[in-house]
């Protein structure tokens, strides 16, 4: 149905870092799986089909986290699609090291663009990606089009869970944009990266919008050294 992937690649040194694939059993791995169970007790009162995931500036690990959160849903058994849509800075091709000459921009500006000529299978079999395609002069407007609510609403109705990896909040409006679009929002703050004023303007912005932020991941904390990981048989390991 979809594309297949050119080779299988495990997270590129300019991708992020796929932990949950090469190295499932260790303890960043079993906290992607903590994610992903928080997520869905989220959902217990609505059927949650799209969630962002940004964060406040560069840098704090936003496409990790989204990558790796789309993987364990996909070992789940659900059938996950995992957008590239920061148009300005996308990385995603480069996590999958698969080619981005086609993809959202492609759909959102080029007309009888089939989902299954743009749409690639990912690493197993439940795991698709969707590029952000050739960088576009003007990604807020294309996210803001009506066109992106149509492919929105067709992407909800193919795939059990659509997440989209965004650009930073404060940088730039296509979070802020595609968080009224979308069924929740995940904030991804870096300890040592996010600093308070930019933590404060971020929650100011999702709130005017009205953003359902389901909840926040803390990354890049010094793993923990409690023997219990190890009692359990989980590798101790980093991102």
């Amino acid at each position: 149905m979809f594309k297949s992937k050119n080779n299988s690649n495990q997270g590129s040194s300019n991708g992020a870092s796929l932990i949950t694939t090469t190295k499932p059993n260790s303890v960043v791995a079993e906290q992607f799986r903590t994610i992903r169970t928080n997520i869905q007790f989220s959902m217990v009162d609505k059927d949650l089909k799209s969630l962002i995931f940004t964060s406040s500036g560069p840098g704090e690990g936003k496409s990790t986290i989204s990558a790796n959160t789309a993987i364990v849903f996909a070992s789940q058994g659900k059938r996950v699609l995992l957008v590239d849509a920061d148009m300005r800075k996308p990385t995603v091709h480069k996590t999958f090291n698969i080619p981005n000459h086609e993809g959202l921009t492609t759909l959102l500006t080029e007309k009888d663009v089939k989902l299954s000529s743009v749409i690639r299978q990912g690493t197993n079999e439940n795991l698709f990606i969707l590029t952000s395609g050739p960088i576009p002069p003007n990604p807020s407007e294309l996210l803001d089009s009506n066109k992106m609510n149509k492919i929105i609403e067709i992407l909800e109705g193919a795939f059990d869970l659509v997440i989209f990896d965004m650009p930073p909040v404060i940088t730039v409006t296509d979070s802020q944009i595609m968080a009224t679009k979308t069924d929740g929002t995940i904030f991804v703050i870096r300890s040592g990266v996010a600093n308070k004023e930019a933590l404060i303007k971020s929650k100011q912005l999702l709130d005017i919008v009205n953003a359902n932020v389901i909840g926040t991941v803390f990354n890049g904390v010094e793993r923990t050294k409690d023997s219990a990981y190890k009692y359990y048989g989980l590798d101790s390991d980093t991102v």
